[in-house]
């Protein structure tokens, strides 16, 4: 028997969970970037909430779930500034707060592919767009009245709408940026550096524990059989993850020479955790053993791929997201099995996967969500960065890309750079210790040192060290 109560308090808690996950991807892409860029990478984390946390409650939840006259297969319509009457008012709010999880995610997966190149104020205009993005593939596949919904598609916790939107829009991002800054010079590929190799396994590890409550809080409550579910979900996804670092460690031990290389478990891991976030909840520990090796290898696969074709991905968004959400879709067509507790989920519509005798039915319908979605990402993600493009702008210059994006956009660090001049000086509290000969040789060795990390920019005269 259903419980409003319960389910709402479940749906919140998983929420708190999953909204952990911004701190999550912070540190991974933080301790992926370039030290330059630390600060910056997260601020666009804050970013992603912030801004576009505002549109899904503007407008966002209404093209998703709004149930008015105007709402059809494609879209929905109403509910806009989200407000509840009293007797709805506990499951519309929960809901909205975990869908708005959701929507935020679909963007902060982007912030990694266009890290170290992209105007702070472009991406913020872009993080509230983005929220169309998410919102009209959200409908299709979870409103009642979608038009992949009513054909009996199965994705229960995003990868569609959060994982293929989100790997998809970055690959179109960074194609439109093109590579960092000396990233490919002619057939040599400079290796990016890692400002914080532990820092990104700190987030990797945020991540896993985000993960749980993004998938096991996707059963929309714990009444009724929902809480089966939800134990279900919670013991695939850990199944899933286990053989994603599992094939992440073989693969880096065979390809690397026997070293283990940290970005292979961590895009493994998360590549097998987006893997199995579409069927979480409807297949067994051991089919999620299965489901998230091969998407580690996927995911490991894509990235390589990627830096193969010169196409700069610094955090391996693409691979994770785009190619693991992909075979997170097909897979339902392949190990889903009809049984009672579909019914709990919605999911009557379902059929049996290509695996269990069903035929290539449900296959079909998740390859067509998959084609669909892929085609609605690629033309309106760059129509929207386009329109930034022409107007404000995507890329930094090439002489703030070099600088870093933490003294151009927040004057963190020694410096202080001057848009107007383009001239890069010392910050007021360095220069005049600096011009009276007051700091030690070993303090202007460093202050020397971090001018040559900037690749040799000009530092104001006036403000020089001398002598």
């Amino acid at each position: 028997m259903a419980d409003p109560q319960s389910d709402a308090i479940w749906i919140l808690s998983s929420t708190f969970i999953v909204f952990t996950m911004q701190s999550g991807f912070g540190l991974l892409e933080s301790g992926t970037v370039s030290v330059k860029n630390e600060l910056n990478i997260m601020v666009k984390n804050a970013v992603d909430v912030v801004f576009g946390g505002l549109t899904y409650w503007i407008f966002g939840y209404g093209l998703s779930f709004g149930n008015a006259s105007f709402s059809n297969a494609f879209i929905g319509w109403g509910d806009f500034f989200v407000t509840a009457e009293d007797e709805k008012l506990g499951i519309v709010y929960s809901k909205f707060f975990f869908q708005a999880s959701f929507a935020t995610t679909a963007t902060t997966i982007v912030s990694g592919a266009m890290a170290e190149r992209t105007k702070l104020v472009s991406y913020m205009i872009f993080s509230m767009i983005n929220t169309v993005l998410f919102s009209i593939p959200a409908h299709w596949v979870w409103s009642s009245k979608g038009w992949l919904y009513m054909l009996g598609v199965v994705d229960i916790a995003g990868a569609g709408p959060v994982h293929i939107v989100g790997g998809v829009t970055g690959l179109v991002a960074t194609l439109m940026l093109k590579p960092r800054h000396g990233r490919y010079d002619g057939e040599r590929h400079k290796a990016s550096t890692m400002s914080s190799p532990t820092n990104a396994v700190l987030g990797m590890f945020m991540l896993w524990w985000g993960w749980l409550g993004f998938n096991c809080g996707s059963t929309f409550g714990i009444s009724g059989s929902k809480w089966k579910l939800a134990a279900r979900s919670a013991a695939t996804t850990l199944c899933s993850s286990v053989a994603g670092g599992v094939g992440g460690f073989v693969l880096s031990y065979i390809v690397k020479d026997r070293k283990f290389d940290v970005t292979y478990m961590i895009n493994g891991l998360l590549g097998s955790l987006v893997s199995v976030t579409g069927v979480c909840a409807i297949v067994q520990p051991w089919e999620g053993l299965i489901i998230g090796f091969v998407g580690s290898l996927l995911s490991n696969a894509g990235v390589a791929l990627l830096d193969k074709l010169k196409i700069d991905d610094p955090v391996g968004c693409v691979g994770t997201h785009a190619v693991s959400g992909t075979w997170g879709m097909l897979v339902a067509g392949l190990f889903i099995r009809k049984d009672q507790l579909l019914n709990a989920l919605y999911l009557h519509k379902a059929s049996t996967g290509l695996f269990y005798g069903g035929g290539l039915y449900q296959l079909g319908i998740q390859s067509l969500a998959v084609v669909t979605i892929i085609i609605w990402t690629v033309v309106v993600s760059f129509i929207c960065l386009k329109l930034i493009d022409v107007t404000l702008g995507l890329r930094v210059s090439l002489e703030e890309e070099i600088i870093g994006a933490d003294i151009i956009e927040h004057g963190i660090g020694n410096f202080v750079y001057d848009r107007k001049t383009k001239t890069l000086s010392y910050a007021p509290e360095f220069a005049e210790p600096i011009r009276n000969g007051q700091v030690s040789g070993e303090t202007q060795d460093a202050i020397e040192q971090n001018t040559a990390d900037n690749n040799h920019i000009e530092v104001n005269p006036d403000t020089r060290a001398t002598g």
